[in-house]
């Protein structure tokens, strides 16, 4: 167990409460938390000031209210609050990365990222196979972690959406975004269509979605391309 797990699940059960849905909900307010703990707001108030002294949580902005009371405050993780849940990365991955860059040029790290995402699909395609489109989605929230509390799926009028806020990959893929092109193309080649981000953690957004693009098959060849290549470019 690390040790940022440890220190999360050492925290007071309220606080670790607060903290595990603002990770699973990306923020809200003081109100949500009340309900959600079936707790006065004075002690949601207390827990909330406490955990902000710490650093581990912050305001946002403030949602405006129906009626003619002051807006609310909303409430999300800083990013050493996000550091609390566990990250399963190790550390040596960068230096390997950017080793295999420097004696073996770009290409070869293209090779590896290529080779992940085989393993990736092969873990996978027998699982997926012979469900509906729409099953295979679901079924991908566990892509990193079965049952993941914090990967979910969403259907608006473009179609699905693959949300997911705790990244096992993160700090890597903060320095070497590349790295999320096996997942974007393991997800490509299990659904059998493009599949592309529009939200990112690079870019502060606090969680990757993957958008689904049902109406665009991928060539029956597809292998693997970074998401800076046309095959993961917005039209």
């Amino acid at each position: 167990m690390s040790p940022t797990t440890t220190l999360l699940e050492s925290l007071p059960e309220t606080q670790g409460e607060i903290l595990r849905y603002l990770k699973a909900q990306g923020s809200t307010t003081l109100a949500g938390l009340a309900d959600r703990l079936n707790l006065t707001r004075e002690a949601v108030r207390q827990h909330l000031a406490t955990l902000q002294q710490e650093g581990w949580i912050q305001r946002v902005g403030r949602l405006k209210s129906l009626s003619q009371g002051r807006p609310a405050a909303v409430f999300a993780l800083t990013p050493a609050g996000d550091h609390l849940f566990p990250k399963f990365y190790d550390s040596l991955s960068l230096e390997f990365m950017d080793t295999l860059a420097d004696n073996f040029g770009e290409e070869a790290v293209r090779t590896l990222l290529a080779a992940l995402t085989d393993k990736q699909v092969a873990r996978w395609e027998t699982k997926l196979r012979g469900l509906p489109l729409s099953e295979r989605i679901k079924a991908l929230t566990g892509i990193y972690f079965e049952q993941d509390p914090y990967t979910h799926v969403e259907q608006d009028e473009k179609g699905y959406l693959l949300v997911e806020r705790n990244c096992p990959y993160l700090n890597l893929a903060l320095q070497r975004p590349q790295l999320c092109s096996v997942t974007l193309a393991t997800l490509s080649r299990l659904l059998g269509v493009r599949v592309r981000r529009e939200a990112k953690f690079q870019e502060g957004d606090r969680r990757c979605a993957f958008r689904v693009l049902a109406d665009q098959p991928l060539a029956p060849d597809y292998r693997f391309s970074l998401e800076t290549e046309s095959a993961f470019h917005s039209d």
